[in-house]
């Protein structure tokens, strides 16, 4: 029991980090409050258009069109959790599957027979008892985390025209300089981004969350690092996650494939799908 409740941890930690790109229509129940940014700043055009070019310098360091046109992603390595800081065991093996722009499978433990499924708004946990509707609670924070994932902000915000561009200046992401800029949609809600100052890569972002239950405030940080070139695009093959300044989680990539390809049925909860029998396509 203990064993499996901590493999639904890791797995909720995995869930929604970059490469998910949500529906228009996609729910979340929780609402984001945005950070402390001068409103005077949105009439200042120069400002605005700064950001702005700062952002497409970002990405044309991913790769511009090639990693905007990511059809799917594949990541396979080590994923750990922690409680205030802590690390809670010694990592468990992960397979990540995305298919753009709602899809997201996640396959936990050496055998593979653990399988978080996101579609659209639904999400499935799969062991061999079959597959079953996750929490409430747990779709709620994956919904969220995909809103405000890395690939979200750059695909969908950075095209909505009702979204507000600032400069904010210089930064530290980490212990690195950076330059940082904040983008607020027509629900103020927000979420900085920090662009190292050599590579031009987002290196770190936030975003401020109310929880609607206890009405506090939440911050949650992800940092991006050991960015390694992949069919022509620049992938983050570490990533760590902070909640409201603990550390949450951290993934550790030891292979990624894009564009190769996914079998159909790895998306559909009713197709017994199992990834160790299933030839051809990955």
């Amino acid at each position: 029991m203990k064993q499996l409740l901590f493999i639904t941890i890791v797995a909720t930690a995995l869930a929604g980090v970059p490469a998910a790109v949500p529906q228009a229509n996609s729910q979340v129940s929780s609402s984001a409050v945005s950070s402390p940014v001068s409103a005077d700043r949105g009439n200042d055009l120069e400002n605005s258009r700064k950001a702005r070019a700062l952002l497409d310098q970002g990405i044309q360091a991913l790769g511009g069109q090639a990693y905007l046109s990511i059809r799917d992603l594949e990541q396979e390595g080590r994923t750990y959790s922690f409680h205030h800081g802590q690390p809670t065991s010694n990592g468990v093996l992960f397979w990540r599957f995305v298919e753009f722009p709602d899809k997201e499978r996640i396959e936990v433990t050496k055998q593979r027979d653990v399988a978080y499924l996101y579609t659209g708004d639904k999400g499935f946990e799969i062991t061999f008892k079959g597959p079953h509707t996750v929490e409430k609670k747990d779709l709620e924070e994956y919904l969220r985390h995909r809103k405000f994932s890395l690939d979200t902000v750059l695909r969908t915000w950075a095209n909505d025209p009702t979204v507000a561009f600032f400069y904010d200046g210089n930064a530290l992401a980490g212990n690195l300089p950076a330059e940082r800029i904040t983008l607020i949609n027509a629900k103020n809600e927000a979420v900085s981004l920090f662009f190292d100052i050599d590579t031009h890569l987002p290196i770190k972002k936030s975003y401020t969350w109310r929880d609607p239950v206890d009405k506090e405030r939440n911050v949650e940080e992800e940092i991006f690092d050991n960015y390694r070139q992949v069919q022509n695009v620049m992938i983050a093959w570490g990533f760590t996650r902070y909640f409201n300044g603990d550390m949450q989680s951290q993934r550790f990539a030891s292979s990624v494939h894009i564009n190769q390809g996914l079998n159909p049925a790895m998306f559909d909860p009713n197709s017994g799908y199992d990834p160790n029998k299933v030839q051809g396509k990955r």
